[in-house]
């Protein structure tokens, strides 16, 4: 099983296997903070495609079908992501504040697919 949750709400024994899947490391975040097991900035989209999402410059639309691409490169790693939820609840964590529209769903739906 895997689901997406603001790195920002509380952790809990519910979540599972937890890996934030930002590029950047969050604002005003301190690593020993945040409760996660893994950082995968791989399959974060790059930077160029996240500043074009977030400056409007292409729909969301857009930007699903661009970073599904660019996962696509990295297939192997989210076939082991795929595998870890086939063995236990895996949480992708993601600091964007809409909580339907962003990249870690867009993830998440990809990795379900393997």
């Amino acid at each position: 099983m895997i689901q997406c949750k603001r790195l920002y709400d509380d952790a809990s024994k519910e979540d599972g296997y937890r890996i934030l899947v930002d590029r950047l490391w969050p604002r005003g975040v301190k690593k020993t903070d945040l409760a996660c097991d893994e950082w995968c900035k791989v399959l974060a989209p790059s930077g160029e495609l996240r500043k074009a999402f977030h400056s409007e410059t292409i729909d969301f639309a857009s930007f699903s079908k661009a970073y599904q691409q660019e996962m696509e490169e990295n297939v192997e790693e989210g076939k082991r992501i795929a595998r870890l939820a086939d063995k236990q609840r895996v949480t992708l964590l993601y600091g964007a504040k809409d909580l339907e529209q962003n990249h870690a769903q867009v993830l998440a739906a990809w990795l379900r697919r393997l």
